[in-house]
């Protein structure tokens, strides 16, 4: 290959994952592993009447054993959500993909500075942000969410974290990287999507920076923009945050 590869959909999250696993479930399993293997040769030794000190490592195997419990269960939940987020990710990266029948240009997983923006469209109605929200569903009610312009709001409350607010600061970053690099001044929008969700709104319109889609709605939302970009100007945006992608990669 003559260039490093894009990243795929929840590439980071993927990463994370296997950090976590390796980190909090794999290795204090193996210590504790060791331990009790070394507690039991000492037992051996104490029943065949050589020097033996198993109270100490007794101790230790508890304590170790102990530890490593506590450490993984409290990993089962954030793996589970880690698993979530990916399956979300991957899920709306195969929505956006429709698009490049379309002429446009999907990234994923694009870096920054201790963040990251899940997708980025370049199309020809405009630059697009893409953060995906993946929630559970409940067991029982419906499974809907209300935009208002500047919050989601889940039965009447508005969730804790505003996804408006953080898509918006994306879509800023990404138009000051876009500027800096090819010299052009470029308008990028933010979408925040909820896979599995239904969305009620009528702030999804042409007029306003932020929307808030099911994934689904995303390629004919995107599809139906009046055009703002030229194919030469597509294919310039794609190759500076190519660039850029591939020098953090």
């Amino acid at each position: 290959m003559k260039a490093k590869p894009l990243n795929n959909p929840a590439q980071s999250l993927e990463k994370r994952l296997v950090d976590i696993a390796l980190d909090r479930v794999f290795f204090p399993l193996i210590v504790s592993m060791l331990v009790i293997a070394y507690t039991v040769y000492e037992w051996v030794r104490w029943y065949f009447e050589l020097p033996p000190n198993p109270v100490i490592w007794t101790i230790l195997a508890i304590v170790f054993a102990s530890y490593s419990a506590f450490k993984i269960v409290r990993t089962f939940k954030e793996v589970k959500l880690l698993e979530q987020g990916i399956a979300g990710e991957k899920a709306v990266g195969q929505f956006l993909e429709r698009l490049r029948s379309d002429g446009a240009e999907v990234f994923h997983d694009v870096q920054g500075d201790n963040f990251n923006l899940d997708h980025v469209v370049i199309h020809r109605s405009g630059i697009y942000v893409v953060e995906t929200k993946t929630m559970s569903k409940p067991a029982t009610g419906k499974t809907e969410l209300v935009f208002d312009g500047q919050q989601v709001f889940r039965n009447g409350k508005a969730l804790l974290r505003n996804p408006v607010i953080q898509v918006s600061a994306a879509s800023a970053w990404l138009r000051e990287l876009l500027e800096d690099s090819s010299g052009r001044k470029v308008a990028v929008k933010g979408i925040v999507t909820f896979p599995g969700w239904f969305i009620h709104s009528s702030h999804n319109t042409s007029k306003n920076n932020i929307w808030v889609l099911n994934p689904r709605a995303i390629p004919s939302f995107i599809g139906k923009q009046t055009a703002s970009l030229s194919a030469e100007d597509v294919h310039l945006l794609k190759f500076h945050l190519g660039k850029y992608v591939r020098a953090k990669y």
